[in-house]
């Protein structure tokens, strides 16, 4: 049963600051990514070496998100969310100190356990706030964290990658501090509005689809998940380095037309959500896979300016599913909210990291053109949406 709530509107007030908040936190996660170029050349690394410094930061943001949202289904905390940006913030201020790759590694874990721990808490707070309008309140959370990613590359281009000068991740440490404020507010405003399930009451979990009607379709999505973000890993990671490449473009300009695709995946999420409440969650996982598949398909074997188009058409596109796949699978399993975040949040983070270091593994072996032609084919995987469970009233 879904657990109690207080009985409120839509807050948007309070979405809009949740937004914020997860905009500081993966502003500050993507700008490891966006240097990594400068990093591969103050530290004369490998691609499979920058894939395990992204294995790492994934999969310790990925591992402990379950586990988390399993506990504070039971025991709401949201006062944990600014003890998870000070973890990050930490991280950043070790990663302007780094001086040889084992830094760079340990950097990336405490950013990585910031990032599972304020996930799985915030998409409670989200939901709590929603007034019902969970698909909507699932993407103003999720364009947030989007808009961090698109802006984090740009500012780590103007002021990291631009001037070669490492320490100026600061910057990006004050993001996080200021961060812990807004988090601390909402932590308040959490507990105020949740409830801890009362002593001694066991808490029966429903499966409106049936046990294993609904354990298929958790799989289900599990694949999709992987299929979009295995593929999306080659643009967090790996986009840069193929413009420098293929197409001999500047490092701070890559890291600028990272941007560009990040901005598009931004407002592919906010357009995904609420066209989920009034179409249905199917749907639009539906196109987000096959209708991203045809510029895959093409993108590697595109002129400079074609890719950059396709870019941006796959990162509107891919992007809107999220929020939709999150939703689905907490209607799954009702009233374990954390918990479904924490293991859809950590499948993703997790895809991105093994993506990563395989990927990189691959690149070195053969070459980033072949890396993204091979990945091209991941969306097929999307006609796996057919298996999953409708409502009477809804088809694809």
């Amino acid at each position: 049963m879904i657990q109690p709530q207080s009985p409120i509107k839509t807050a948007f007030p309070i979405l809009l600051m949740i937004g914020m908040a997860h905009l500081s936190n993966d502003l500050i996660q993507s700008m490891l990514m966006a240097i990594y170029p400068l990093l591969q050349v103050n530290f004369a690394l490998e691609f499979a070496q920058i894939g395990l410094i992204s294995l790492v930061y994934q999969m310790t943001a990925s591992i402990l998100q379950p586990g988390i949202g399993f506990f504070t289904d039971r025991k709401p905390k949201p006062y944990l969310l600014p003890f998870g940006m000070l973890a990050t913030s930490s991280g950043v201020v070790l990663l302007g100190f780094a001086t040889n790759y084992t830094h760079l590694l340990i950097a990336a874990a405490m950013m990585g356990v910031g990032s599972s721990i304020f996930h799985p808490e915030a998409v409670r707070l989200t939901r709590i706030a929603s007034g019902g309008r969970y698909g909507l309140a699932q993407s103003i959370f999720q364009v947030g964290g989007n808009l961090g990613s698109s802006l984090g590359p740009l500012i780590a281009g103007i002021i990291i990658v631009k001037y070669a000068n490492q320490k100026n991740v600061f910057w990006f440490a004050g993001v996080g501090i200021l961060a812990v404020g807004l988090l601390a507010y909402l932590g308040r405003w959490g507990s105020q509005h949740q409830k801890a399930k009362p002593k001694g009451q066991t808490k029966e979990v429903t499966f409106p689809y049936g046990k294993t009607r609904t354990l298929w379709a958790l799989l289900i999505l599990a694949v999709l998940i992987f299929a979009k973000y295995f593929y999306m890993s080659n643009f967090t990671n790996y986009f840069s380095f193929y413009l420098i490449e293929k197409f001999h473009v500047e490092r701070s300009n890559a890291v600028i037309l990272v941007f560009i695709f990040m901005a598009s995946i931004a407002i592919g999420t906010f357009i995904g959500g609420p066209i989920g409440d009034k179409i249905g969650r199917r749907k639009v996982i539906w196109f987000s896979m096959i209708g991203a598949l045809p510029f895959t398909l093409a993108l590697p074997h595109l002129p400079f300016i074609g890719v950059i188009i396709a870019s941006v058409f796959i990162g509107l596109i891919l992007a809107s599913a999220f929020s939709a796949i999150v939703v689905f699978a907490q209607e799954l399993v009702p009233g374990n909210v954390g918990m479904i975040a924490g293991i859809f949040f950590g499948l993703m983070f997790g895809m991105s990291g093994i993506g990563a270091v395989f990927l990189g593994w691959l690149a070195d072996q053969t070459s980033l053109q072949t890396v993204f032609v091979c990945t091209s084919f991941l969306p097929i995987l999307g006609l796996l949406t057919w298996l999953l469970p409708t409502k009477e009233s809804e088809s694809i």
